[in-house]
């Protein structure tokens, strides 16, 4: 699916809400689980869904760790995983930033995380004089039974860059390549100059092995930052859609979601760089209906807070407001102290760690789409999910 094949005789249905709830409500959980962020859903061939998310007292605690929850129909009911990870690492203590899953194969999960050394717990994730962040190793470990339990953590190598993080879900192709995406920055101390990009390590074996460092997309002069990429397959082996909360450094401002098509086929890069549509927001998890729209289901902090779903039929030109329907409404309590112009990137840093919604995530179920999200006040943020139809008759 490249730009070039739109049609502009297709329409995008209306959408609705047909139920929602709660995957884990942090409400009524102890001081050591209070707030859920960085979400993550997968759907198994038995017809199970898991849920994962970073688990702790706060956003991005020395302290928090990974959970993990289960539904056999991912919708209802939703029962907590009883398995803890161990948080250190080759016998440093450490955090856990994120639990995106894929089913490898039938009955063999695969989970990856982010890894933060946390050897001086009073360092903050972000260092405001250098732009760094704390260093991280990015892991992984199997399931063969659904996620009851897990082996141990094997280092997903990612030779040349530092700062990484895993970012969004794990991509599988009906030809069973997998590929994790992920984000590079620099580490903590690092003086030099912060030169971000976006990657793939991808795996044609099923996890048994994977590729160095597939570049999705990075900006030449270092004007853009494409953060937090959301990728999803297309039905064509090795293509993926791809967007990015996309920051204009110079500029000094967040501008509308960036968006990539692509093929891990075409060589050692993507081919291109993201281009601008016109939604407005942060983090955009994206997905491919059955008939080729692309869905997009976007964080938008201006006030009030949202959590939209966007479709666009003629491959990301156009994204017509009269069909997107808003799935959240967020009153944010945190004291922010950054808009979308003029930003002071140290501060905007602080921000991050103190916004309460987010992280939307999305994934076809059927004739439906299976919708999730952090959100609550800035000391409970819970998981919430929301199954969205087309409506009848439109």
């Amino acid at each position: 699916m490249r730009t070039d094949e739109r049609s502009n005789d297709r329409w995008c249905p209306a959408l609705a809400i047909k139920s929602q709830g709660l995957i884990f409500d942090a409400t009524g959980a102890t001081d050591a689980e209070a707030v859920a962020y960085v979400t993550s859903l997968v759907s198994l061939e038995s017809g199970t869904w898991l849920a994962g998310w970073q688990s702790g007292p706060g956003k991005h605690t020395a302290t928090n760790t990974i959970a993990l929850a289960q539904s056999h129909d991912g919708d209802g009911t939703w029962q907590r995983l009883p398995h803890e990870f161990d948080t250190a690492w080759e016998g440093v203590p450490g955090s856990f930033l994120a639990a995106e899953m894929v089913e490898a194969e039938p009955g063999r999960l695969l989970l990856f995380t982010t890894w933060i050394n946390r050897s001086i717990p009073e360092r903050p994730l972000f260092n405001p004089e250098t732009e760094g962040i704390l260093p991280t190793r990015l892991l992984y470990c199997s399931s063969e039974d659904e996620g009851e339990t897990w082996g141990e953590w094997q280092e997903l190598s990612t030779p040349g860059l530092t700062g990484c993080a895993v970012t969004g879900p794990i991509l599988r192709w009906s030809d069973g390549t997998i590929a994790c995406g992920f984000e590079s920055f620099k580490e903590f101390d690092d003086p030099a100059p912060v030169e971000p990009g976006a990657w793939l390590a991808i795996s044609r074996d099923g996890g048994c092995s994977f590729s160095d460092p597939w570049q999705v997309a990075q900006h030449p002069q270092q004007e853009k930052y494409y953060w937090d990429q959301r990728l999803c397959p297309t039905e064509k082996p090795g293509e993926f859609v791809a967007m990015f909360w996309t920051h204009n450094r110079e500029e000094q401002r967040d501008t509308n979601v960036h968006m990539l098509q692509s093929s891990i086929n075409d060589g050692a890069t993507a081919v291109g760089e993201p281009v601008e549509t016109a939604i407005p927001g942060q983090i955009a998890a994206c997905a491919v209906a059955a008939d080729g729209r692309i869905l997009a289901c976007v964080v938008d902090r201006g006030q009030p807070g949202t959590i939209t779903l966007w479709q666009s039929a003629d491959g990301g030109h156009t994204w017509p407001e009269e069909v997107r329907l808003v799935v959240h409404v967020h009153d944010e309590r945190a004291a922010i102290t950054q808009g979308r112009e003029d930003i002071d990137y140290a501060e905007f840093w602080e921000d991050m760690g103190k916004w309460s919604f987010g992280h939307p995530v999305i994934r076809r179920r059927g004739n439906d789409w299976l919708l999730a999200w952090y959100a609550g006040t800035p000391d409970r943020m819970s998981l919430h999910w929301a199954s969205v139809v087309e409506k009848a008759g439109a």
